[in-house]
């Protein structure tokens, strides 16, 4: 399916080929504080199929709770983030659903550190759920 994103400010715009099979809710710490909410919606796509179209984001290296080191991409004007990455030869972009113009046609398939997760906030019915992360290589 093909996806086409933009920060809230409209100074960056991707898109890529993705599989509407790999998306994910992220309840890990760093998502948390990353998105200021409970949880992260998520779609990896392979790095070959993402394409920057207009602008230029900024970008961190972050630790993640798993021990990855992870770039975070997001604009520089209005803050938006836009993806994360390996730090090292990338083999996937992991894009943010919401900022996605397909978003509704994006549903999660899996939820991941549910260990993470607030108390008050109800997991998804339905979906496969993980303590961590999945136990399969992205």
């Amino acid at each position: 399916m093909r996806v086409d994103g933009r920060c809230h400010c409209g100074a960056i715009v991707y898109g890529a080929e993705g599989d509407p099979g790999n998306v994910s809710i992220c309840y890990c710490s760093d998502c948390q504080r990353l998105t200021g909410s409970a949880f992260r919606i998520s779609l990896t796509v392979r790095a070959e199929d993402f394409v920057l179209a207009a602008g230029r984001p900024k970008t961190y290296v972050k630790t993640a709770d798993s021990g990855a080191r992870r770039v975070q991409a997001f604009c520089g004007d209005c803050g938006a983030p836009v993806y994360s990455a390996a730090e090292k030869d990338p083999k996937h972009f992991t894009l943010r659903v919401r900022a996605l113009a397909q978003r509704d046609q994006l549903p999660p398939k899996v939820q991941l550190w549910m260990r993470s997760k607030p108390a008050w906030v109800e997991p998804v019915a339905g979906i496969a759920s993980f303590e961590r992360d999945e136990p399969r290589a992205r």
